[in-house]
């Protein structure tokens, strides 16, 4: 074969082995490529990722659910007579139309357990002047008789207890990392159908709300469906951790509910268990904002503080000297502007602290000071 001939043979040969090493190489270059710049490139979420994948929700409930329990009370509504011996005869009781027996209704709520032991958590509206209180644990058949440990009206918490070992628990989490936009899930048993689960977002948080006499600060608000029922049960993250107990519903509104955090929670929760209540300190002063009438007729050129509209008798107020018409502008340095900052100022304060009060008085700028005491439990 002419000289020329194998040049281009080898030439052909060789140009066709490049061309496959080339083709496999891209080939090769494609598999060893990371799945998620993969993913990435086409835009498409990894679904193994939290709240991404179709079965997620679903498996926070399946191990959530089981320590979301059902509670039922009974109180007594009627049939008292006060002592009163007129209603030991029929004819006035009949007269005056009384039953001659107790009345009493039944109610319902949620809750759910934190220890193994059985402490429960839940609102204190849900069990408020119970005197019968079970609790319906899932796959238990029997209902268990709980005991009231520790309450309080003004935050609406209450922690009961029942009788038994290795129940299922939840975690607290923390309701400050919780983000307005997040998903959150609601379980409870609204209108005693059990086990009934919602989904939305935290819609806002740091809610103030008045509900029943009850004035909350601190508020998480969500669009996850809360119904009668669902009181005192649990909004979860997608962690299958509590960040808020379910406590209310707007009424005149669709999609708005709000929840305890467990910011609140925590600060709380072993003086309910070791003491049964939540003790703050008092000064004994009924407080109300400075108004443009109100600063004219004390004499005060300013908009700012708290005027003591009532002093409580024998209060830690009235024996440091402090009068109605009194205006509190400052606690021990810190200013006071609002009736608010004074609640908030006090309330940090330890029982049995010394504080020093600036007051406004007649024109003069004045000095007091005043020891806290425990809040009467009628003031709360």
């Amino acid at each position: 074969m002419p000289q020329w001939r194998k040049i281009a043979v080898y030439t052909l040969i060789l140009a066709f082995l490049s061309g496959i090493m080339f083709a496999g190489g891209c080939t090769l270059v494609k598999d060893l490529t990371p799945k998620e710049k993969q993913t990435e490139r086409s835009g498409v979420a990894d679904a193994s990722l939290p709240g991404v994948g179709p079965d997620t929700i679903a498996n926070i409930v399946a191990q959530a659910g089981p320590a979301v329990v059902k509670i039922n009370t009974v109180v007594r509504v009627g049939g008292d007579y006060q002592g009163n011996p007129f209603f030991d005869d029929p004819f006035f009781r009949q007269f005056f139309g009384v039953s001659p027996s107790p009345q009493y209704q039944s109610g319902l709520g949620s809750g759910f357990i934190i220890s193994k032991d059985g402490y429960i958590l839940t609102n204190e509206h849900v069990i408020e002047g119970a005197e019968n209180i079970t609790v319906t644990v899932k796959g238990d058949k029997k209902a268990y008789r709980a005991k009231l440990i520790g309450a309080d009206s003004s935050l609406d918490l209450a922690v009961l207890k029942i009788d038994g070992k290795d129940f299922p628990t939840l975690p607290l989490g923390d309701s400050n990392r919780i983000r307005v936009g997040n998903w959150v899930i609601a379980i409870g048993s609204p209108f005693g159908l059990e086990d009934t689960v919602t989904i939305g977002v935290i819609s806002a948080k740091g809610r103030p709300l008045e509900i029943d006499n009850r004035t909350f600060e601190n508020l998480l608000q969500t669009d996850a469906s809360i119904n009668p029922g669902n009181s005192g049960g649990p909004l979860l993250n997608l962690n299958g951790e509590v960040v808020g107990i379910n406590t209310a519903i707007n009424a005149q509104a669709q999609g708005i509910g709000f929840a305890i955090p467990t910011s609140t929670v925590k600060e709380v929760l072993d003086e309910l268990i070791q003491q049964g209540k939540v003790k703050r300190p008092w000064l004994g002063v009924q407080i109300q904002a400075v108004t443009p009438d109100l600063a004219h007729f004390l004499g005060y050129d300013s908009s700012e503080g708290a005027v003591v509209g009532g002093v409580v008798p024998g209060g830690p107020a009235q024996r440091a000297g402090i009068k109605e018409g009194d205006i509190i502008t400052a606690i021990d340095g810190q200013k006071i502007s609002t009736p608010d900052d004074l609640i908030k100022t006090v309330q940090k304060k330890k029982i049995g602290a010394e504080l020093e009060v600036q007051l406004f008085r007649k024109g003069k700028t004045i000095k007091v000071t005043v020891q806290t005491t425990e809040r009467p439990a009628e003031t709360r």
